[in-house]
């Protein structure tokens, strides 16, 4: 099973992406919404596990803005000397996701799958991806039947334009699944994100992973937990069966 290198047409240019299929049928679509440190092998083996399924999986590189993935080379993040200087040059490519940009991108991203995969598709997002995936999910809410989130990061905040807010907007079912003692992601900060899906009626189910680092479904990270990575796919799995039609 392959994995494809795609180009994504978009309003501001062009996004290249790692597209992975079970064959040449027709089968749902899951946009994968990677995590900070970009399109790389491990996205793709993850892709690829989840297509073995019976899916579609679409998984843009999100900071095409700045370039074609590798943006920016990953370091042996083990080292402490690497990791501010990597997360530095980060930032900048973080900040151009506005929302306006996110929605703009997350309807090229579904158009493309569209013309692959059958609709409503899901969402997939882990790191930033979670909250990238929500605002896209709360976008465009008819095309959107699950929404998935792993160890996601700024989730629910003080700003006016905090992800939880969007709730209201969702039709998808929702499950999220927190990384332990993340402090992208308090303990404050979930209860907040549950209250806003609860308040809005959304279908949802939210757990914490004891002992999970965040980046934990990463293979090629030092968070990784082949346990929680583990429980992360059979969850995901059970969210796209329950959601997601197959032809």
């Amino acid at each position: 099973m392959p994995t494809a290198t795609v180009e994504i047409p978009t309003g501001d240019g062009t996004a290249d992406a790692f597209l992975s299929k079970p064959d040449d049928e027709r089968h749902p679509g899951v946009l994968f919404v990677m995590d900070a440190l970009g399109l790389r092998p491990v996205i793709a083996e993850m892709t690829e596990r989840i297509a073995s399924q019976g899916y579609v999986v679409l998984a843009p590189n999100v900071f095409y803005r700045a370039g074609r993935a590798p943006v920016i080379p990953l370091p042996d993040l083990s080292s402490p000397d690497a990791r501010g200087p990597f997360f530095q040059k980060l930032r900048p490519l973080i900040e151009q996701l506005t929302p306006e940009a996110v929605e703009r991108d997350g309807r090229a991203y579904l158009d493309y799958l569209a013309t692959v995969a059958g609709e409503p598709f899901a969402i997939t997002g882990y790191c930033m991806g979670a909250r990238v995936g929500m605002r896209i999910a709360a976008a465009y809410p008819e095309r959107v039947a699950a929404l998935a989130g792993f160890h996601g990061g700024g989730l629910a905040t003080d700003a006016p334009d905090s992800p939880h807010l969007l709730a209201e907007r969702l039709s998808a079912e929702v499950y999220f699944g927190h990384a332990d003692n993340d402090q992208s992601n308090t303990p404050e900060q979930i209860a907040t994100l549950e209250q806003g899906l609860d308040q809005a009626g959304v279908v949802h189910r939210s757990e914490v992973y004891p002992g999970a680092i965040h980046g934990y479904t990463m293979a090629d990270m030092p968070a990784y937990g082949e346990e929680h990575a583990e429980r992360h796919f059979r969850e995901l799995f059970a969210l796209l069966e329950r959601t997601l039609e197959h032809r």
